[in-house]
């Protein structure tokens, strides 16, 4: 799609808002069960456009992907009238015969730009939450899984006019293109290179942006930890969709003491979740380009490898691989990894590994094994992170109960459920004062009796 089509598109949908029709909340909710029908009707057709971008089994795809955007589709259908209602405030005495009150407005004109490796949940569910809040949108899916960009495509196109929500596919050209343009907001998922250009341009614009980006995300585990569930827990949420999680643990940092004992029962539960060969197992997936199986493959030390490193090039796969001995300086710990490569590294105290954490950039997510209640708040008070689990991985994000997102290079604003619906709603406060009694004392001339009554008032 070239930039006058765009152009196009952009100036349809100003239109379309500035009628009004996406305001009352009638509407947002016939639109939302539009989509969540077409979901459930072309669901074959989705799992089959997952399968082929990632390798993902359809259990996988649902569990990860279209039941949990299903799920924030529903919760917005059963929340956003509430949501959209106006919120009543306390109104200060001083202004005793006015009312408060704050009222949630759509940004407008919106574009959503969403990543590869959660390509369907990444991108409907935030359009869910937009839709919800009453805005236009342009969608631009990832170039590097085209088929599920294409169903996103033809879903969409099925549910909505493009003045409404249209999807622009494409690659590096298409992202150009619309990161030139004036939007009310952009919600953008991926990595921080990208982040950080899509900021600059939203900058010349002063849109404000949500921005959901990634990092090292640390997952501790102290010597208090059940180290047969704390293995299970780490190696369901590192090897789920081959690593490539924005919120995957990025690498174990772990009590000296339990190091060993920690590895031995991490490589029982590869077997036992994945099997001894999972490059048999049709359902563990693949890494989804040449590009980032090559990428991965260089994090590898062949030398700190205690279980896996080998690989399909034909297939874009890698064996979970678990390194030991690894140190802050190898290469592994000097990037996301974004697959399925787990290093562990070691701790003499709990506030020496606090300490390093805190040195670096603020992680996405982070994760704390421990029975021990004062190391749990130690970690989870000095640490800085986007979000996490105490005992577990992952799952923190699959609910609309609580807002997902980072903080400082991890990202900015946060969405799903309530917060979802906030992070594309401009709240205006308004007061609305009666007209049959005006209050002189704010008025010039100022006398002595104004001064003493606004001293009363406004202390």
């Amino acid at each position: 799609m070239n930039t006058t089509e765009i152009d196009k598109i952009l100036e349809e949908q100003r239109a379309f808002f500035d009628s009004g029709k996406t305001l009352p909340v009638a509407f947002r909710i016939e639109m939302l069960k539009k989509l969540k029908s077409e979901i459930k009707s072309s669901i074959n057709e989705i799992y089959a456009a997952i399968k082929s971008d990632l390798g993902k089994c359809s259990f996988e795809s649902y569990m990860c992907e279209v039941g949990m955007t299903l799920s924030e589709i529903g919760y917005m259908i059963k929340n956003v009238r509430k949501l959209a209602k106006d919120k009543r405030v306390r109104t200060p005495l001083h202004e005793f015969i006015s009312t408060s009150f704050v009222k949630a407005m759509p940004y407008g004109n919106v574009l959503i730009m969403s990543p590869w490796n959660y390509p369907f949940l990444l991108t409907l569910s935030p359009l869910a939450d937009a839709i919800a809040a009453g805005n236009t949108a342009i969608v631009k899916p990832s170039a590097y899984s085209p088929a599920t960009s294409a169903i996103i495509e033809k879903l969409i196109s099925k549910c909505y006019p493009k003045n409404y929500v249209a999807v622009v596919t494409g690659g590096r050209q298409e992202n150009s293109f619309l990161l030139e343009k004036k939007f009310d907001l952009i919600f953008f998922t991926g990595s921080q290179a990208v982040g950080k250009e899509v900021m600059r341009h939203a900058a010349n614009y002063l849109t404000p942006v949500v921005l959901e980006l990634g990092g090292k995300s640390p997952c501790i585990v102290d010597s208090t930890a059940n180290l047969k569930v704390t293995a299970r827990r780490i190696v369901f949420g590192k090897y789920l969709n081959c690593g490539q999680t924005c919120v995957a643990p990025d690498y174990i940092l772990c009590d000296k003491a339990v190091k060993d004992e920690l590895i031995r029962e991490i490589v029982k539960e590869i077997a036992r979740q994945l099997g001894t060969n999972p490059l048999d197992n049709e359902n563990y997936g693949k890494i989804i380009n040449q590009k980032h199986f090559e990428r991965i493959l260089k994090l590898i030390d062949t030398d700190k490898v205690v279980i896996g490193g080998e690989s399909q090039a034909e297939r874009c796969r890698i064996v979970p691989t678990v390194m030991d001995n690894v140190t802050w300086d190898d290469a592994v710990m000097q990037e996301e990894i974004f697959g399925p490569v787990l290093p562990v590294l070691t701790y003499n105290n709990l506030d020496e590994a606090i300490k390093e954490i805190s040195k670096r950039q603020k992680p996405l997510a982070l994760y704390m094994f421990s029975e021990n209640k004062k190391n749990i708040r130690d970690v989870t008070s000095r640490c800085r992170y986007g979000g996490g689990c105490i005992n577990d991985t992952i799952i923190h994000l699959a609910t609309s109960e609580m807002g997902f997102g980072g903080v400082g290079e991890s990202g900015m604003g946060s969405y799903h459920g309530k917060d979802g619906f906030k992070a594309f709603s401009h709240y205006k406060s308004i007061l609305n004062k009666k007209s049959w009694l005006d209050l002189p004392m704010r008025y010039q001339p100022y006398t002595k009796s104004n001064d003493f009554l606004i001293h009363k008032f406004l202390k």
